[in-house]
């Protein structure tokens, strides 16, 4: 028996912008069900129109010149009172130092997860660091489809978020198995090449239940530009 999910993609950009009233994947792939397009004025230029990848937005070529181990590659000139420096147990993993909202705790590493923290209402982020065979495009799309996901009815929006120099995205959205099971999201994923060759997607997931008063504040500090050091 073939499950279909009912899943809504807003994908954002300069070209166009697709709302759709529900959305069948197939392999990563969103396809478009019942809705409307709503794009530029149309140029002389005649043929199909081509709607814009998701998986694409914030993919941008990566130098992969070897550094001096332990380099900052990618640094914040304006240092938070709270930080936090999240890395996992494995020597060629990067490691992120992330800013901290007020009032909110954290907690330490294991396996892939880089770091958790506790916010006011049940707010909640997570910071995961795991090693990718995939390209940026192949892993921000698998990264958005585990997403989705988590429950029966889903959203996400897809927004460029490439961050010094390395392709990323930022994503906002909602999941829910019932109405008073609701929650609320937004990431920051962003794919980094290491000196030993491997790759790592490391994103920072901080979620909520649906109109907690203070998450859109919160998850902005969360998800903004964060350092990177390489091994």
């Amino acid at each position: 028996m073939k499950l279909i999910r009912c899943t809504t993609f807003i994908l954002l950009c300069l070209a166009a912008v697709l709302v759709s009233a529900c959305v069948r994947t197939s392999e990563g792939v969103p396809v478009a069900g019942p809705g409307r397009i709503t794009s530029s004025p149309p140029s002389a230029t005649t043929g199909p129109t081509q709607e814009a990848d998701p998986s694409m937005f914030g993919v941008v070529p990566t130098s992969r010149a070897p550094v001096p181990p332990n380099t900052a590659t990618c640094t914040q000139t304006i240092k938070p009172a709270v930080m936090m420096t999240a890395g996992v147990n494995d020597s060629r993993a990067p490691r992120i130092t992330i800013r901290v909202p007020d009032g909110w705790s954290m907690s330490g590493a294991s396996a892939d997860i880089g770091g958790r923290l506790e916010g006011p209402r049940g707010m909640q982020a997570t910071v995961t660091i795991a090693q990718t065979q995939l390209d940026p495009a192949a892993a921000f799309r698998k990264y958005a489809d585990d997403l989705i996901a988590e429950a029966a009815v889903s959203s996400v929006s897809v927004l460029p978020g490439e961050l010094c120099g390395y392709s990323g995205q930022k994503l906002m959205g909602a999941w829910s198995d019932t109405p008073q099971n609701a929650v609320q999201y937004e990431d920051r994923i962003v794919h980094i090449w290491t000196n030993s060759g491997n790759s790592y997607v490391v994103a920072v997931h901080v979620q909520a239940p649906t109109g907690t008063p203070g998450f859109d504040a919160a998850a902005e500090v969360l998800t903004e530009d964060f350092e990177i050091v390489l091994p």
